[in-house]
């Protein structure tokens, strides 16, 4: 293996491990604030990157062209959520019915199955032609996009988002709308994948209909990650969101790591499910053989 080579690739994994960090931060918000399992993310990750790659190359601001990629995500997640609250679909039906209208919606944005954004040409705002200065425009989106959520999920209505997660039907006796409030939720989700779908199309410099093939699988990978890295911190909102970003960075060189092992191509998707498969089964292990043992040790004393 190539250490030196693996050092100059760092950079980039760091780069597209926040990229993704930030699309993990919107199945976060699914996964965790709603306690939906919300399987649009594959759809509305390539809804962003083909929104952001047309508008740019129409002529468009880039700054335009990311607002409008987070529109049209919202736009995915309110289908999801319509399909779910006033349809009455199991929420990953309804995800997966998403994700199929999608694939058409995209492969209209683009007319075809891929769009070329190279750096050269467009006025991008990340590129990995420059990593470093890719790398400080999204430390600041983190940062900016980890306190924006932070104040808006410690307001009213963001505090009955998170009770309507908690315990639904205790929600309802309080006067909450949760199916306005699942509805909400499933658009920022959807939103913020699509916003980090654009960031991807500008950094890797095209947009593919393929492009989001396993991003729910790449995103529970960073939340369970992040999950485990902050086990024996004290529990804080804020704490949790910079967690997931970690845990997009720490797959993404883990990702980087085994390429460069010379683990095969057509088995990196693999690797990515058992990883996420782990880390899921990890706390269910840890409750039911280690605090199992705990008790009996403490029974036999």
């Amino acid at each position: 293996m190539n250490f030196m080579g693996l050092v100059n690739a760092l950079p980039g994994a760091v780069a597209q491990g926040m990229i993704w960090g930030i699309m993990a931060i919107g199945v976060f918000i699914t996964f965790k604030v709603l306690d939906l399992a919300d399987l649009t993310v594959d759809g509305s990750m390539v809804t962003g990157m083909a929104t952001c790659a047309m508008m740019m190359a129409a002529g468009y601001n880039v700054w335009i062209s990311m607002i409008c990629a987070f529109i049209a995500g919202l736009l995915a997640g309110l289908i999801t959520g319509i399909f779910h609250t006033f349809m009455g679909i199991p929420a990953i039906l309804a995800g997966i019915l998403t994700q199929l209208i999608l694939w058409s919606v995209n492969l209209k944005i683009m007319g075809k199955a891929n769009q070329a954004l190279p750096a050269r040409t467009f006025p991008v705002l990340i590129t990995q032609l420059r990593k470093y200065e890719a790398l400080i425009y999204l430390a600041i989106i983190c940062v900016v996009l980890i306190i924006a959520l932070y104040w808006f999920f410690g307001t009213k209505f963001g505090s009955s988002v998170r009770a309507t997660g908690c315990n639904s039907t205790m929600a309802r006796a309080q006067g909450i709308n949760t199916d306005f409030r699942i509805v909400f939720g499933l658009m920022l989700s959807n939103g913020i994948v699509a916003f980090s779908g654009a960031l991807l199309a500008q950094y890797s410099g095209k947009a593919d209909i393929n492009d989001g093939r396993g991003a729910i699988v790449i995103g529970l990978a960073a939340v369970i990650i992040g999950e485990a890295f902050i086990s024996k911190l004290p529990s804080n909102f804020i704490v949790h969101l910079l967690a997931v970003i970690v845990g997009g960075i720490v797959y993404y060189i883990v990702y980087q790591t085994v390429i460069f092992l010379g683990l095969d191509a057509d088995l990196l998707k693999m690797l990515s499910a058992l990883v996420v498969a782990i880390f899921l089964a990890v706390p269910y292990l840890k409750k039911k053989y280690f605090t199992r043992t705990k008790v009996l040790n403490k029974e036999a004393k």
